[in-house]
């Protein structure tokens, strides 16, 4: 990897200014860097790594039940914009349209997909003609445009990286099953390769995906207290089926509509590993999806045969299947330490003549910083535990600590109090739009999702019996 004498230098701090903490991070660590028109990233090596590993084990969920790969043009007529009014009512103000092509202006304008619902039903209308053709199960990975106004890497950009799966399916009991199993998908993979918990629940009408009948989602709590929607899997109902005439003729002879599903997770979910898991150092990556696992640091390389054990561990290393870096450049071991350090590599391993002699190696755990012996001869099997302590360890402190940051509240007030203090707040809502959005106006908090247990006996805007126990939070 290339050197670079930013990763040395210093960090805002992470609790006084965690906005100007997250860009500093970001940025040198070498994940991205911004892009020459406003509001884009180019995403760098190292970051495109992680998202490389974020694909390899979502896609192999996605495969283990039953879907496959597609891919479907990035232009999209502005007339199947239109097709569903509630959709495109909702994507408006962030579609980029394109009017003008070869020199000349086009027929109809081209909008760049802020998503695919409306092309990719275009095309199963198409496909789909029998009960025998569904159930339809496909995802593609893909980039989309939506002109935010304010950007930040990662969290919210104008082009970003995502998969969207789409599909259909004969009634809406497959449908809802279809939506609830992905959305246990991505919980799933957050707690297991992330390291990341998160709450999942359904999302209010107002919050929801423009055009679906509901829309669940995953919110993830980040290290200032905000939420960050890490996924969401939605229910259309028919509603796209109507607009798009995704038709099929069933078991007894009838033409019906189909009912259909979307789900989507983004590089945002990089953006979220940075803030659930970062500290005053840097990154702190979770190694299931760390771009290296394990970097080994020779100390005193000159001194007779440390650069040979080094080369030799890390061939040992690679076999065992663990991505391991050997940092054999001129730079100090102390300026090696900061620099994979804040770069977030979970296992940093020093060898010198020392632990050469002693038949072991030093190993530092980025995580908690602990220091541990291992013995050479069971570098693999060592190594490869360790790893899997540091992601367990990693879930389980974020876990607590969000779990200890979620607090009831019966009053508005008691609401705008708890998201002050960087919290989660259980509360009571009644179910009208006016005291949804007031406690917008009032705590500038929105409802992430509903609590799975809903207790709550009130309103906490305006005292009427409760019609849902919310999760309410500022959210990126």
């Amino acid at each position: 990897m290339a050197k670079d004498s930013q990763f040395v230098s210093q960090i805002a701090d992470i609790e006084s200014d965690f906005p100007q903490w997250y860009s500093d991070v970001v940025l040198k660590t070498g994940l991205v860097d911004y892009g020459p028109v406003k509001g884009t990233m180019v995403i760098r090596p190292y970051g495109y790594a992680i998202w490389e590993n974020i694909q390899k084990e979502l896609d192999r969920r996605f495969k283990e039940t039953g879907h496959e790969n597609a891919y479907f043009p990035l232009l999209i007529p502005m007339s199947f914009m239109t097709k569903e009014s509630e959709h495109v009512e909702g994507f408006a103000p962030e579609v980029a349209v394109v009017t003008h092509a070869g020199g000349e202006k086009l027929a109809e304008p081209l909008c760049i997909r802020p998503t695919s619902e409306t092309i990719i039903g275009t095309m199963y209308a198409k496909w789909i003609q029998s009960y025998r053709d569904l159930p339809v199960l496909m995802n593609q990975w893909a980039n989309v445009m939506r002109w935010e106004k304010t950007t930040r890497p990662f969290l919210r950009t104008s082009e970003f990286l995502w998969q969207e799966g789409h599909t259909v399916h004969a009634t809406e009991e497959e449908a809802m099953e279809e939506t609830m199993k992905m959305l246990g998908v991505y919980e799933e993979f957050a707690r297991t390769c992330l390291a990341m918990p998160v709450l999942t629940g359904r999302k209010t009408e107002k919050e929801k995906f423009a055009g679906a009948v509901a829309t669940y989602g995953m919110e993830a709590m980040m290290h200032d207290g905000k939420s960050l929607q890490a996924g969401t899997s939605h229910y259309l109902g028919q509603n796209f089926s109507k607009a798009f005439d995704i038709k099929f003729l069933d078991k007894d002879g009838v033409q019906k509509y189909a009912y259909t599903t979307s789900w989507g997770v983004s590089t945002r979910l990089i953006g979220a590993i940075i803030m659930t898991h970062g500290d005053q150092r840097g990154l702190v990556l979770p190694p299931v999806v760390a771009p290296v696992q394990a970097v080994i640091v020779p100390i005193a390389v000159k001194k007779p045969g440390v650069a040979e054990a080094c080369a030799e561990l890390k061939t040992r290393l690679e076999q065992a299947g663990v991505r391991v870096v050997l940092d054999d450049s001129d730079n100090s071991p102390g300026w090696k330490f900061n620099e994979w350090e804040m770069k977030g590599v979970p296992v940093r391993i020093e060898l010198g003549p020392r632990d050469l002699e002693a038949g072991k190696m030093l190993c530092a755990r980025r995580d908690n910083h602990e220091k541990t012996e291992i013995a050479l001869a069971q570098a693999e099997e060592g190594v490869k535990q360790l790893l899997a302590d540091i992601q367990k360890n990693m879930y389980e402190r974020a876990k607590e600590r969000m779990d200890t940051r979620i607090i009831q509240a019966g009053t508005l007030d008691e609401l705008l109090a708890g998201v002050n203090g960087g919290n989660f707040v259980r509360a009571g809502w009644c179910g009208c739009r006016e005291c949804e959005d007031k406690v917008k106006e009032f705590a500038q908090a929105t409802a992430r999702v509903y609590a799975k247990e809903q207790t709550a006996e009130k309103c906490a805007v305006c005292g009427k019996p409760a019609a849902h126990t919310v999760i309410f939070a500022r959210a990126y």
